[in-house]
């Protein structure tokens, strides 16, 4: 199929023609400017927090200040039609835009008493909640299905095998995900629950993360902790520079991607029980850090650089190489850095009786090969893996964002 069969134009799109509920997430809306509103505020909790969907320089919800919930959402299509592809990406562009801005999809009660509602209805008057919006594809998407295999950027394909994977099938893959960040966790679900109802007869949902307590900082934020209690985050990355040289895409493997990421999703079982159990001393050990104040073996403060060459009396490293922080650390990988986004989750009780908590992993990057780096160090020799275990994976390519009259990826049907 060619990428130019089916195509959907510009003026249906505007226009809201594309039918059923997207007419009515158009409709009133379409026109409305989503960029004005309170200007953003790292880590508030604002109802009224607003962040722009149009025209920005790079998606939101990647170095947007991490927001208090998440609800992450996979999905796989159903379809082969390359135009109904385009359809939904369109209608869920537009859908974007309203959300963000704390509109409704339409109405939720509609005048005649036999209409369905449009939106569901249970974000109404709660304000945008600092929502923001993230849609990666998978790489699926550039199979033979839709006629994208040219569009495919080189670097991007499925995760190979790593080191301490435990991945279910049932949480593993998709072709589409939307990331949805919010400071209310009902405007996140709402959210994703109508832009699930848009997807019916396109997509189908996958697998699905609700979390809560942000694991990882943003600028201006105060770490915050995992669930095993230890600060999370404490050397992500913070800077424009940064950003620029690990996490912003160029544009030179394919010109669509410029200013868009790659995502990669993992859910990562904790084994609290046993976590629970051990000493003070070993919890410390593993992570190479202070559990209360978060400070590195080597020093006294958290943001202190780890001194990973400094022994003790005996000889021995003050901070196992085998601990997290050292094989994670910039340092002990080429300078390799990725943007952390992730929080907890709970399920409940697990088949066996014990708790299912975890973290639902978000990470950013220029290239998926920085994660792949990073988790073969890990995954092979980091004292954390006795407590963890990775059983949910996906990789995802974010395009930048588009301007208004414009809609996510329509760059790759051109």
């Amino acid at each position: 199929m060619s990428r130019h069969d089916g195509g959907v134009s510009r003026r249906a799109f505007l226009g809201g023609t594309l039918g059923g509920i997207a007419a009515g997430a158009l409709v009133g809306f379409v026109g409305a400017d989503s960029a004005q509103g309170s200007a953003p505020v790292a880590g508030g909790t604002d109802p009224t927090l607003q962040y722009p969907f149009y025209g920005q320089a790079h998606p939101a919800g990647v170095a947007t200040p991490p927001q208090r919930h998440c609800l992450f959402m996979t999905f796989d299509l159903t379809t082969t039609d390359a135009s109904a592809l385009q359809s939904l990406l369109a209608r869920w562009s537009a859908a974007f835009d309203v959300l963000m801005a704390g509109h409704e999809l339409g109405t939720a009660d509609p005048d005649r008493p036999h209409a369905v509602p449009t939106d569901t209805g249970e974000a109404t008057d709660l304000g945008p909640n600092g929502l923001t919006l993230t849609l990666g594809l998978g790489p699926g998407v550039f199979d033979d299905r839709f006629g994208l295999a040219a569009r495919k950027p080189a670097k991007f394909d499925h995760l190979p095998a790593l080191p301490s994977d435990q991945l279910q099938d049932a949480l593993t893959g998709g072709d589409l995900s939307i990331q949805a960040c919010a400071d209310d966790p009902q405007v996140a679900f709402h959210a994703v629950r109508d832009l699930s109802r848009l997807a019916r007869g396109v997509a189908v949902t996958r697998w699905t993360v609700m979390g809560f307590g942000r694991a990882s900082a943003g600028q201006g934020q105060t770490t915050p902790r995992n669930l095993l209690g230890f600060k999370d985050g404490t050397r992500n990355i913070r800077s424009d520079a940064d950003l620029g040289q690990f996490v912003w895409h160029d544009g030179q493997d394919q010109a669509w991607m410029k200013g868009g990421t790659y995502q990669v999703a993992r859910k990562i079982h904790m084994h609290v029980e046993n976590w629970d159990t051990d000493r003070i001393e070993d919890q410390e050990r593993v992570f190479g850090r202070d559990k209360r104040s978060g400070a590195p073996l080597t020093g006294t403060g958290e943001f202190d650089t780890p001194d990973f060459a400094k022994t003790d009396a005996s000889g021995a490293r003050v901070i196992d190489p085998q601990a997290h922080v050292a094989l994670a650390a910039h340092e002990n990988n080429g300078g390799l850095k990725i943007l952390r986004r992730s929080y907890n989750f709970t399920d409940g009780m697990d088949e066996t009786g014990q708790i299912d908590a975890g973290l639902l992993f978000l990470a950013y990057m220029k290239d998926p090969a920085q994660f792949v780096t990073l988790q073969t160090r890990l995954g092979s020799s980091d004292a954390l893996n006795e407590y963890i275990s990775h059983v949910g994976s996906g990789v995802f390519a974010v395009p930048p964002t588009p301007e208004r009259g414009h809609f996510i990826g329509e760059a790759l049907f051109q």
